[in-house]
């Protein structure tokens, strides 16, 4: 489980389960990993926040999203960190022009 089927739940747009997975696997992970799970769950949070209308709590997590990926562009772990960040920047440039109708992160 862990990383993998977080992102699976991703993709499928499940975000509250792809936190809760990838919540589990950052709580284990050595520290040099937890800032990249970190950025990942921050994902699947805006992305979740989006869903339900809560336009500041999806602004907070896309900046925390970028902030704890950037470091690992170009990829980490099997994931396009850089089009995960692309994806992040397109959903805040969305977000404060007032649009939460996102379309799915691509990891």
């Amino acid at each position: 489980m862990g990383l993998s089927e977080g992102l699976a739940l991703i993709r499928s747009g499940d975000y509250f389960d792809a936190h809760e997975e990838l919540e589990d696997e950052w709580r284990e992970a050595p520290a040099e990993e937890r800032d990249f799970l970190q950025g990942l769950v921050h994902v699947a949070v805006a992305w979740l926040h989006a869903e339900r209308g809560n336009r500041n709590g999806c602004e907070r997590q896309l900046e925390k999203a970028a902030r704890r990926l950037g470091p690992y562009a170009p990829a980490h772990r099997g994931v396009d960190v850089a089009t995960v960040l692309g994806d992040v920047a397109r959903a805040r440039a969305a977000v404060t022009a007032g649009d939460l109708r996102l379309q799915r992160p691509r990891l």
